[in-house]
């Protein structure tokens, strides 16, 4: 294992990775608090300190496998008027978050290099670390928005589904660190996540 290439890597990956969770989880509790939960608010987790935010396994599986979580942020949907609708626009908080920082993580590269008034020794750092929030955050966006339990996009479709058909789905969330598993170990999870992300990735920056 190269120790300095995995330091480095570390120092440009973990920032934007950082405030990509970030973001993520204070939009799911930002939605749920604006729909009258108060419990992402009483859980201290409305907050931009990473570190409310940080599930460990999450971060391990991102240094290793380059996909990552953090901690859900506590939602009791009994608060909403329209539990199930009110789910939906939670679940939906978090990737939409991620991609608008894709896409001002597009705008910001653009400047920089078009503006390069920073020395080389920061340009080129702020320039990395500007292409991996571009990556990190569609990933994010892609990645939570597939219909796996219990990732967001299972949210957005059990709220979709008539009301056995969802029950049925939901029970499958106890399954769902299984599953995620099975889908990376067999190749299956990359082989639905790197079109896309190409294609994304690709369309914002303007290689498509």
């Amino acid at each position: 294992m190269n120790i300095p290439k995995l330091i480095t890597e570390t120092a440009i990956l973990a920032p934007p990775f950082l405030l990509a969770l970030t973001m993520h989880e204070l939009a799911h509790g930002y939605v749920a608090d604006r729909l009258g939960d108060p419990t992402a608010r009483a859980a201290g987790r409305l907050t931009m300190n990473p570190l409310k935010h940080l599930d460990p396994l999450g971060v391990l599986f991102f240094v290793i496998m380059k996909i990552g979580w953090a901690k859900p942020v506590p939602v009791n949907p009994s608060y909403f008027r329209r539990p199930e609708f009110g789910m939906m626009l939670v679940a939906l908080a978090g990737p939409a978050a991620n991609l608008v920082l894709a896409v001002v993580s597009v705008v910001a590269v653009k400047v920089v290099v078009a503006v390069p008034l920073l020395p080389g020794m920061i340009l080129h750092p702020l320039v990395k670390m500007l292409a991996a929030s571009v990556w990190i955050n569609i990933m994010l966006t892609v990645f939570n928005l597939l219909p796996i339990p219990p990732l967001d996009g299972s949210r957005v479709l059990k709220g979709l589904l008539p009301k056995g058909l969802a029950a049925a789905y939901g029970s499958l969330e106890r399954f769902g660190f299984l599953i995620l598993l099975a889908f990376f170990y067999t190749g299956l999870l990359n082989r639905i996540l790197n079109p896309i992300l190409s294609f994304a990735q690709g369309l914002l920056l303007g290689r498509n």
